[in-house]
C-alpha cells in the first residue's frame, strides 16, 4: 500500500485563472467562549479572507488551537457599520444562516460572488434586526430527529465548507495524514485582541495631536 501523502498536483500559471471569490464571517451575539475558536479554526480551514468581529475589540482563542494566528480579523463597533463596509467597500452579499422562510439549502451553493456569512446568537439564531441586513439566507438540512438546530460553530464550518467547494478554492498540501501548517505570523498584538483599523489608529494619533496644541 502506498504513503497516504500525495497532495493535488500544482496547476500551470499559465492556466490560471481570476482570483476566485472571498468569504467573509461575520460574528455578533456569538456568546459561548468555545464557539469563536471553533470557528476561526473553521474560517482558517476553508480559507476565508477575514473574521468581522462586531462589538468588543476582544475573542476568547479557547478552541481555535492556534489557527488565530492565520486569519485576518477586523473589528467593527456596530452590525449596521460592519455590513455597510462589507457590501460597499468588498461587494459582499450578506447571508445570514438561519432556517427561516426563504432560506435555500446550502448544498444548491446560491452564491453569486463575495459573499459575507452572519452568524446569529447559539439560542435565538438571528434576530429581526439581523435578518433585517440580510440579502438572502442558507440553512442546513437535517436529515435526523433528534435535535432542532445545530451548534453554531458546527453550522459556520459547513456553510464555509460548501462555500469553499464553489469558489473553486485551491486544496492545502497535505503531509502525512494531515494538511501542512505554514509557518505562524509574528503577533503585532496581544492574543485575543483585533487590532484597531489603520484609519482609526490615525484618527487617535490626530486627535491626541489637536488635544494637545489645544491645552
Amino acid at each position: 500500500m502506498e504513503p497516504c501523502n500525495r497532495s493535488p498536483p500544482e496547476e500551470d500559471a499559465a492556466t490560471v485563472g481570476p482570483a476566485p471569490p472571498p468569504c467573509y464571517v461575520i460574528t455578533h451575539s456569538v456568546s459561548k467562549r468555545h464557539n469563536i475558536g471553533t470557528i476561526v479554526r473553521s474560517a482558517t480551514a476553508f480559507g476565508v479572507k477575514e473574521v468581522c468581529l462586531v462589538g468588543s475589540r476582544q475573542f476568547n482563542t479557547f478552541g481555535s488551537h492556534g489557527s488565530d494566528a492565520h486569519v485576518a480579523f477586523k473589528h467593527f463597533n456596530t452590525l449596521q457599520q460592519c455590513v455597510q463596509h462589507l457590501k460597499e467597500v468588498e461587494g459582499c452579499r450578506v447571508l445570514g444562516i438561519e432556517i427561516c422562510e426563504g432560506a435555500l439549502p446550502v448544498q444548491q451553493h446560491p452564491f453569486s460572488g463575495p459573499t459575507a456569512f452572519l452568524l446569529g446568537n447559539e439560542g435565538q439564531g438571528l434576530s429581526e434586526k439581523q435578518m433585517a441586513l440580510c440579502d438572502g439566507f442558507v440553512y442546513i438540512p437535517q436529515h435526523g430527529a433528534g435535535t432542532a438546530s445545530l451548534n453554531v460553530a458546527v453550522a459556520a464550518s459547513i456553510v464555509l465548507h460548501h462555500f469553499a467547494i464553489w469558489a473553486a478554492y485551491s486544496e492545502r498540501e497535505r503531509e502525512g495524514y494531515k494538511f501542512k501548517v505554514a509557518e505562524r505570523p509574528m503577533r503585532t498584538t496581544a492574543r485575543g485582541v483585533v487590532r484597531e483599523s489603520d484609519d482609526v489608529v490615525r484618527q487617535q494619533r490626530q486627535q491626541r495631536r489637536a488635544d494637545a496644541a489645544a491645552e
